[in-house]
């Protein structure tokens, strides 16, 4: 009896070895994609469709960043693809991009403050400073092409596309984190609604008005806890109220 008992001890023990991380097994790597539904297809394949030759590019790479580096390219309308890579990812991640309206003004008016495909500037300071990441930018339109990249600049018009881009790869990364969240980790989604919270604070998203109705989604989402569900909800209050006081004028004074 006492042998039978040994053998099935050890049997247990056996496939505890095989399904448990916990005794050794080695952790994944994260996907770099997630599952998505018909419409979702459907809809990346009309954009495919209506997508141009992408005329503007923006580049940033820091291998030893979290998002090591970041790819975007669109048209004149704005459509187009980012491409990142974070840590842990096997490959780079590619997502279809589609640029609100007001994105797309303030690009093109940075752009054509810098005169790029006339101008040939070097907006690399006399200062270096690698550790902060790389920076390219590249223009192809009408049949001229050029392309330049500096780590730090003191243009200041330089500097101010490449914070709108940063902000265009804050504002889409996180809707693709939150994705796969919604997918593999429903309990992370709190943190990642932190994480947006943090980026209307600091001003660092590209255009919140355009990701009202996602996170209306969110918030009728049962998959994510119900606190991150009722974050998306203030979210959407918060990025409404803004736009009210933006639009308010001012009050005279005497």
């Amino acid at each position: 009896m006492r042998r039978k008992t040994a053998i099935f001890v050890w049997f247990l023990l056996g496939i505890s070895l095989i399904v448990s991380p916990a005794f050794g097994q080695a952790t994944p790597k994260k996907k770099n994609s997630r599952p998505r539904s018909n419409s979702e297809k459907e809809n990346l394949h009309k954009t495919s469709l209506q997508k141009e030759d992408p005329v503007y590019f923006y580049q940033f790479t820091q291998p030893k960043f979290l998002v090591s580096k970041v790819v975007i390219e669109h048209d004149e309308n704005g459509l187009g693809r980012l491409i990142f890579r974070k840590k842990n990812f096997e490959e780079d991640v590619v997502e279809p991009l589609a640029l609100s309206h007001t994105t797309m003004e303030r690009l093109k008016g940075i752009w054509t403050k810098l005169k790029f495909l006339k101008g040939g500037k070097n907006y690399q300071s006399k200062l270096d400073y690698p550790h902060l990441g790389t920076m390219r930018f590249r223009v192809k339109k009408e049949g001229a092409e050029r392309s330049t990249e500096f780590n730090w600049t003191d243009n200041m018009d330089a500097r101010s596309l490449a914070n709108e881009y940063r902000k265009i790869g804050n504002q889409f990364i996180w809707m693709f984190d939150i994705g796969v969240a919604l997918v593999n980790q429903p309990l992370e989604a709190p943190r990642i609604m932190n994480g947006l919270e943090s980026y209307l604070g600091r001003n660092a998203i590209s255009d919140p008005q355009q990701m009202i109705p996602f996170l209306q989604k969110l918030s009728d989402n049962e998959r994510i806890p119900l606190i991150a569900r009722h974050h998306a909800e203030r979210l959407v209050k918060k990025i409404e109220s803004s736009k009210k006081k933006i639009g308010l004028p001012k009050k005279k004074t005497d």
